[in-house]
């Protein structure tokens, strides 16, 4: 599949992996995909970020996927499911870190063991995500896959991801419209 990578979506790939590096994270993210397409100059995804303003408000985007990981990496709809159930998260949340600090349910928190390599693995999630950028790039009649695909794939699978991005105007409409005008 990487074959038909561009090389702006390669350079997502790369920058996934930096930002994994940077936070000292054991496994490359969904998230750190997104933070990788967020610092791109000069692409497509680059370009959609702007139109939407999303570039401008990279800072409230990067408060909503760290107030994800306080809620322990829940969507939208995992905290809402268990709010329908009578659980409330928020109110979890609270006690663990008073008991705990703030952060405790944090995501990402795994250090690897010791001895092993320093080697990161995508999450299966964000396996998922790559390869819904090529059904994303082949429902377009796309022969390669570009970091605007793999944008498009970030909004389409539910997530924190997805959540974020949707409270930033970041649609899979909205993107895609943006990516590749009206007509999609």
């Amino acid at each position: 599949m990487f074959e038909r990578f561009t090389k702006g979506a390669r350079a997502v790939v790369t920058g996934a992996v930096a930002q994994a590096e940077r936070t000292a994270s054991p496994e490359i993210t969904d998230e750190h995909m997104l933070l990788a397409l967020l610092d791109s100059q000069g692409t497509r995804s680059a370009f959609a970020f702007t139109s939407l303003g999303i570039l401008d408000r990279r800072d409230s985007v990067e408060a909503g996927l760290a107030d994800a990981r306080r809620r322990g990496g829940m969507s939208h709809a995992d905290t809402a499911a268990l709010a329908e159930i009578g659980i409330d998260v928020a109110q979890i949340v609270s006690k663990v870190e008073g008991a705990h600090g703030e952060g405790a349910m944090g995501v990402g928190g795994k250090r690897p063991k010791r001895g092993r390599t320093s080697h990161k693995k995508f999450t299966p999630a964000a396996k998922k995500t790559l390869e819904q950028s090529l059904r994303v790039a082949v429902g377009r009649g796309d022969k390669e896959i570009t970091d605007g695909h793999i944008l498009l794939a970030l909004t389409a699978r539910p997530g924190v991801v997805s959540d974020v991005l949707a409270d930033h105007g970041g649609t899979y409409g909205a993107v895609e419209r943006a990516l590749f005008g009206e007509r999609g």
